[in-house]
């Protein structure tokens, strides 16, 4: 296929990079960096963010941009969760968990946060009141390490450090402290660190960095 732009950002090794929920911009967060990038596609310019104002993180790595476009959440370290406008970059609000945040995911709808903590738990967040409507137990989880939520709102994925995938029916986690898996996916041997509903919510990838094509679609 033949390439349409490229883009260099100079000593800035990217950790995550995504597109804007319109498709108009690039963010870019780097490994060791505080700053990130935001790359306008339509007017060819690449816009340093270099700090938000209110926000003390060292780094700035792992993020989540919202279906509706308005939001972007960034993960911060001890459990702090920083919701900015997608529009300005600028800090919304925060939000703190219990241990360590290690993914999260927002609905289809953008109204709600589904936060997997090192620990093992799931929080579930409200955008608007910025409060924890739940939270509940990933069954035999020895660490939280990627999440999704199904198009159609219908499924939650966990993935741990064991390699297990669970999944779960989105309507039992906001019931249960400890919802049962519809099925747990057990073909991973090093920890599950991406998982990914197909847009149909039909297919579910999911993967480890940890070994070689350790890639199954379920």
């Amino acid at each position: 296929n033949p390439k349409i732009q490229s883009i260099y950002l100079e000593s800035f090794p990217i950790h995550k990079a995504c597109f804007s929920a319109d498709g108009e911009q690039v963010i870019a967060t780097g490994t060791h960096h505080k700053m990130f990038y935001v790359y306008d596609m339509m007017g060819g310019s690449i816009i340093p963010v270099h700090q938000v104002r209110g926000m003390e993180e060292r780094f700035v790595r792992d993020f989540e941009v919202s279906p509706d476009g308005s939001l972007m959440l960034l993960t911060g370290t001890s459990g702090y969760l920083h919701l900015l406008s997608m529009k300005t970059k600028e800090l919304i609000s925060t939000m703190k968990a219990n241990g360590r945040c290690t993914a999260s995911a927002f609905t289809p709808d953008s109204s709600k946060i589904y936060t997997y903590s090192k620990e093992g738990e799931v929080f579930i967040w409200d955008v608007k009141s910025r409060k924890c409507l739940h939270r509940f137990e990933d069954e035999g989880s020895l660490g939280g390490k990627c999440i999704a939520v199904s198009r159609n709102n219908q499924y939650v994925a966990c993935g741990s450090t064991s390699g297990v995938v669970n999944l779960y029916m989105t309507d039992v986690c906001l019931r249960e402290k400890n919802p049962k898996p519809v099925k747990a996916i057990m073909n991973l041997v090093t920890a599950a660190t991406s998982v990914t509903f197909n847009p149909t919510t039909e297919i579910l990838a999911v993967a480890s960095k940890g070994t070689d094509e350790a890639v199954k679609l379920v």
